[in-house]
């Protein structure tokens, strides 16, 4: 047998306004969260925070050289792959 559910009709009125003011907070905490989110200063925190979690242990405060080293060697080969294409459409 199906479960029935309550018909709200049944319900007094003030059980049912409190269930609408329960349901109004519930939704502006929600559209809070997300403008807070969607805020361009959140989010290019969220970015930065991420980079320096690459380059900077968050638990020592140390560099972390082996990611530094990855990137320095990623942008040294790339101006070396620039450098050789120039030189040869001369």
């Amino acid at each position: 047998m199906a479960k029935r559910t309550e018909d709200p009709a049944d319900r007094p009125p003030s059980q049912l306004e409190r269930e609408i003011e329960e349901t109004r907070e519930r939704l502006a905490g929600t559209i809070d969260e997300l403008l807070f989110r969607a805020n361009p200063k959140t989010i290019v925190g969220r970015e930065v925070a991420g980079v320096k979690a690459f380059f900077v242990d968050h638990a020592t405060g140390e560099p972390r050289t082996e990611n530094i080293l990855k990137v320095v060697g990623g942008v040294a080969a790339f101006v070396a792959v620039l450098v050789v294409i120039r030189r040869t459409t001369r």
